[in-house]
């Protein structure tokens, strides 16, 4: 297995770097069939304000998904330790549906949402605008999913929100965690003032976990 370390802020020493093969490969030992490169990036936060300043952040791939977790602390070697164990959580459960979907048809692993009503604009009179600095830019591949395959997609990368192009509609959508609770999906709007969704639907997967992302 491939173990790419690298560090922001931060020199990557040899001790750091025994550490984090020590762990990561302890975490990821059991899942090696499923991953042949992990990728480890160690940062420190210069902005005083944030406590957690030792960042570790965890990707993998796993037969063409990507899995990642992020943990941060007052030491590093702390934040390698709860990013290992999260990560490992992260492996076992995608493994565990994997398992799940082979014994069961797709249909009782899949669950329609329901409907909701579309804001007519999601800007209003404003016209569309680009930030004046594009800071990062990043490319991926994104090969055709259903709503409930994305939103397993955004629980596996540890972020507020998910692209994924919809493979009812061939369109990109965003499914995202809401500010009150479940799950919200993004998607363009034709000029004739309807969604491409089959049957006109617009899906939602409700949840009890707490959201993270700023979409409400």
């Amino acid at each position: 297995m491939k173990l790419v370390i690298q560090g922001k802020n931060i020199e990557i020493t040899d001790a750091i770097r025994e550490y984090v093969h020590q762990k990561i490969e302890k975490a990821v030992s059991h899942f090696q069939n499923l991953t042949n490169e992990v990728d480890v990036r160690l940062s420190v936060a210069r902005n005083p304000r944030i406590t957690s300043k030792q960042i570790a952040e965890v990707t993998l791939y796993a037969n063409g998904t990507v899995i990642r977790a992020q943990e941060g602390s007052e030491t590093l070697y702390a934040s390698i330790d709860m990013v290992a164990d999260k990560i490992a959580r992260k492996l076992r459960k995608y493994k565990e549906k994997r398992l799940e979907q082979k014994t069961q048809s797709k249909a009782k692993t899949s669950e329609l949402v329901e409907q909701e009503p579309v804001e007519s604009t999601l800007i209003g009179d404003r016209a569309p605008e680009m930030p004046d600095e594009v800071v990062r830019m990043k490319y991926f591949a994104m090969p055709p999913m259903t709503i409930p395959e994305a939103l397993e997609q955004l629980q596996l990368v540890d972020h507020g929100f998910y692209m994924f192009c919809n493979a009812e509609t061939n369109e990109i959508n965003v499914i995202y965690e809401r500010n009150h609770g479940g799950y919200g999906v993004i998607q363009p709007r034709n000029t004739n003032g309807h969604t491409n969704q089959k049957n006109g639907q617009t899906a939602r997967h409700e949840t009890s976990e707490k959201s993270k992302a700023g979409f409400s």
